[in-house]
């Protein structure tokens, strides 16, 4: 009997539905430095693994390098617990999904960080404000009970250069 329950859970296995690869495609008509909304998430998820000093701090230095070195641009970054959101433009000269993977890789070696496969992007639309969106990322501490002001959460991280136009956006 013990052999058969193997093989009846195997044949439950494949007739669940399985997770799926998201493309992370960027369309040939999306105009260069078009902004994403990104969210990244710890593996498991539910533990407090990056709102803590040293965790934080690894992370963005490996942000404000990925920035200096023109791989990307961030506008915002904002650490929760077990996952981060970000505001992000992308060179042209690398995939989104390879600028996500290398930053994944790295700060899981550098800080012991576990990731979810995987990740998030939502490209704005001309529709949408991209300040409604920051407005919406700064706000998730306050929403899940963290804080009460957007501006008391410590875990958050922007450019000091100026803002949009940084210096992974390609040149018009």
């Amino acid at each position: 009997m013990v052999g058969r329950d193997r093989w009846a859970r195997r044949d439950i296995m494949n007739v669940l539905p399985q997770r799926r690869k998201l493309p992370h495609e960027v369309p040939a008509w999306v105009r260069a430095g078009a902004t994403y909304f990104i969210t990244i998430c710890g593996q498991p998820r539910g533990f407090d693994r990056f709102c803590r000093q040293p965790i934080a701090k690894s992370l963005f230095e490996a942000v404000a390098f990925r920035q200096r070195t023109k791989c990307w641009y961030v506008h915002l970054l904002l650490l929760m617990p077990d996952h981060l959101h970000a505001l992000v433009s992308f060179s042209q000269e690398e995939s989104m999904a390879k600028v996500i993977s290398g930053f994944k890789e790295i700060t899981a070696k550098l800080a012991g960080i576990h990731w979810q496969r995987d990740f998030f992007d939502h490209r704005l639309r001309s529709d949408e404000s991209f300040e409604e969106k920051a407005s919406y990322i700064r706000m998730n501490p306050v929403r899940t009970g963290l804080v009460e002001n957007p501006e008391d959460w410590p875990w958050q991280w922007e450019p000091t250069d100026g803002g949009p136009g940084g210096p992974a956006l390609p040149e018009t």
